[in-house]
């Protein structure tokens, strides 16, 4: 997970939002990755899609099946999509996202019974730190924006993006 950090660190150097992925077979560091998304112009370059795709190329397979993946912070729903077509054996994450997580907070898209994948879970390593991370980069971009708090939603629900 610290890996995973450094990379999400990187990522907010690059004005990107701060989630950062680190990929493990074994003893072997398949890929780290953060948030590319701005950088890339890729909708799709979260930092978990960009380190599975450099894990597939370093083992020259799309199915990392023995692979742990770390991020820092729960995956939406493309991202958890893609761990399970990718076939990953286990998910570890930090901080949950409860606006938009399909890991566990909204969604359960990696314990899914009609898929026919299921990747083990583990939540909240280093979650204070990531959630962190994350907090302090929204309340800089309000401030910067002249917000102190996070607009509101339709229904009156607070807004706190993660990606």
């Amino acid at each position: 997970m610290r890996q995973a950090l450094v990379a999400a660190h990187e990522a907010r150097g690059r004005g990107e939002v701060p989630v950062g992925t680190c990929i493990v077979n074994g003893d072997q560091m398949l890929a780290v990755a953060g948030n590319r998304t701005r950088t890339d112009q890729d909708p799709t370059a979260h930092a978990e899609v960009v380190a599975l795709r450099e894990a597939a190329r370093r083992v020259s397979n799309y199915r990392l099946i023995d692979a742990v993946v770390y991020s820092t912070i729960e995956p939406c729903v493309m991202c958890a999509g893609a761990l399970i077509q990718a076939r990953v054996r286990r998910l570890v994450f930090g901080a949950r996202d409860e606006r938009a997580g399909a890991v566990e907070s909204r969604f359960k898209v990696c314990d899914t019974d009609f898929l026919n994948h299921r990747i083990e879970i583990t939540a909240g390593v280093l979650e204070e730190e990531c959630r962190e991370l994350m907090q302090d980069f929204f309340r800089e971009r309000r401030l910067a924006k002249g917000l102190s708090e996070p607009p509101a939603l339709a229904g009156g629900q607070s807004q706190n993006r993660l990606r």
